[in-house]
């Protein structure tokens, strides 16, 4: 089940291929590890996808391919989770890392209006700065483990319920194929029929 759930929330690898703000990596692109999608490439994706949806800058895309090409996870899946922070959610999501941040430094809550822009951050950065982008930080490390373990744990228990179902599907062929290979009259179904029988003739009239 995972798998085909990420497939479906993955974006194509010709619209990553063919993105302009991705075009720098080149030849880099071409490494198959990028596009393959198994256990680990997925968990790794969710590690660096999650995480840099929580740094607060603009290209949050950009810093997501370059962590995936050396870690060698999926690509196209590193790129998309980043957009798990978006204009919708961002404001709810940064204000949630700044109150975290505040309150880790001990620090009163100041008003808040966030803006993906470098001049916010330099014009923020003298006063709910460190509690902003500690509290980003923060948040960014538990949602990468987070996301790495629960998709890892999530895959292997897929992988057992699939072997558990193949295993079962096997163990009836098997039976099938055994009592084919059994005289008719030791077969179940062939008993069940002469004990009815019997039974039938023996109830009194």
């Amino acid at each position: 089940m995972p798998k085909k759930f990420i497939q479906r929330i993955m974006p194509s690898h010709e619209s990553i291929r063919n993105s302009r703000s991705l075009k720098i990596f080149g030849s880099l692109l071409h490494d198959a590890n990028l596009w393959h999608l198994n256990r680990r490439s997925a968990a790794g994706a969710f590690a660096v996808g999650l995480f840099f949806a929580f740094i607060p800058v603009p290209f949050q895309m950009l810093l997501a391919a370059a962590a995936a090409i050396p870690l060698r996870v999926n690509l196209p899946l590193s790129v998309a989770l980043v957009w798990v922070s978006n204009p919708i959610t961002m404001p709810v999501l940064f204000y949630f890392c700044y109150l975290l941040g505040a309150w880790v430094l001990d620090q009163g809550n100041q008003p808040f209006a966030f803006e993906l822009s470098w001049s916010w951050l330099a014009q923020s950065i003298g006063t709910i700065g460190p509690a902003f982008l500690l509290g980003c930080f923060i948040v960014a490390v538990l949602v990468s483990i987070i996301g790495y373990i629960s998709i890892s744990l999530l895959w292997r228990q897929s992988v057992v319920n699939a072997w558990r179902a193949r295993a079962a599907r096997m163990l009836a062929a098997a039976k099938e194929r055994a009592i084919e290979h059994l005289p008719h009259a030791q077969r179940p179904h062939e008993r069940t029929h002469k004990q009815d029988k019997r039974n039938h003739s023996n109830d009194p009239d």
